[in-house]
């Protein structure tokens, strides 16, 4: 590992203006600490925010819920007011990881995992996100966990998150502090970068800039679902999630938020899915067009082509549970 200086901050603000060119905020470290050991991070100083006070969950007027960023995943998802009202988010972190690992890893720094790609972990595999234009060696490579929507020709990863997925289908806004002092509101759909030519830039965070907080809103009307296909029961990472809220008024589908995890660089959501859906009476050919609009442009590379069909059973299976649809 190479030599850092460490800081410990002792305000936000203080948090901010230490991260200068070269330096990264350390909370639970479940990431980073992993990408430090291997040399894929090499920050030449660490500014550890953990004793910040941002570990709260408080309720707000609206109804919904203000999250500290250093809240614990093991404490969001045991809390009784996710329980009873974001089913899907406590779903979705009780999915992500072990207990060990949930009780370190926080709100902030689940938002920003990186790609559990092989081939950004191995820093003797060409990685675009890892070294900016030295190539893409999963493409043509090994890829069972890799991307069939959003990818470009310089990547192809995907987002490894649990958390992420369901706060997208949550419709979550983001709380920054930068390093100016100002503060932004970032819904969680504006937040994640695809890869493009410049896969490297994963999220709209600018140099510095802190999360502080992940606000919810209340809760909307309709059942919730995280279901995440695995290639193994425990610790392992989606090769599809789906994260689902759905209401069902009258006979037919009120409204339907659904975002998916394993298949995209990003939690994926598309509107075509969710419009599929919208007004029509629950059944199976309706879950078919919606799964149809899902992989309509979706795109296999050899070794994940399952995926495609694996999203498609998935979205059907979740629908007819989140509608009750025999």
């Amino acid at each position: 590992m190479k030599t850092f200086v460490y800081e410990k901050a002792a305000t936000p603000e203080a948090a901010v203006a230490d991260v200068t060119v070269g330096a990264k905020f350390i909370a639970g470290g479940t990431n980073l600490l992993d990408l430090m050991k291997l040399q894929v991070e090499t920050p030449d100083k660490l500014v550890d925010i953990s004793r910040l006070p941002l570990g709260e969950i408080e309720e707000r007027e609206d109804g919904g819920l203000t999250i500290g960023a250093l809240v614990p995943n093991s404490d969001l998802a045991a809390d009784p007011r996710v329980i009873a009202k974001y089913e899907v988010l406590s779903r979705a972190l009780l999915a992500g990881a072990s207990g060990q690992l949930r009780n370190k890893a926080t709100t902030g720094g689940n938002l920003l995992q990186r790609t559990r790609c092989y081939y950004f972990y191995d820093t003797a595999m060409a990685c675009n996100k890892r070294e900016p234009g030295s190539g893409c060696s999963a493409i043509g490579g090994f890829t069972r966990v890799h991307a069939i929507l959003g990818a470009s020709e310089q990547c192809i990863a995907t987002h490894p998150g649990d958390m992420p997925v369901a706060m997208r289908a949550l419709d979550a806004v983001i709380i920054t502090l930068k390093a100016d002092g100002d503060k932004r509101r970032i819904p969680i759909g504006d937040f994640y970068r695809l890869p493009g030519d410049t896969p490297q830039i994963e999220t709209v965070l600018e140099p510095g800039e802190l999360i502080t907080h992940v606000e919810l809103p209340a809760p909307a009307a309709g059942k919730q679902l995280y279901r995440k296909v695995r290639d193994r029961a425990s610790y392992a990472f989606a090769l599809v999630s789906v994260a689902g809220v759905v209401s069902v008024e009258n006979g037919k589908i009120a409204s339907a938020a659904l975002a998916f995890g394993g298949v995209a660089h990003m939690p994926w959501r598309d509107p075509a899915v969710e419009a599929a859906l919208i007004g029509q009476a629950p059944s199976d050919v309706v879950f078919a067009a919606a799964a149809d609009a899902l992989v309509a442009n979706a795109k296999g590379q050899g070794t994940n082509d399952f995926k495609i069909p694996l999203a498609r059973r998935t979205l059907i299976a979740c629908l007819r549970e989140l509608t009750e649809t025999r």
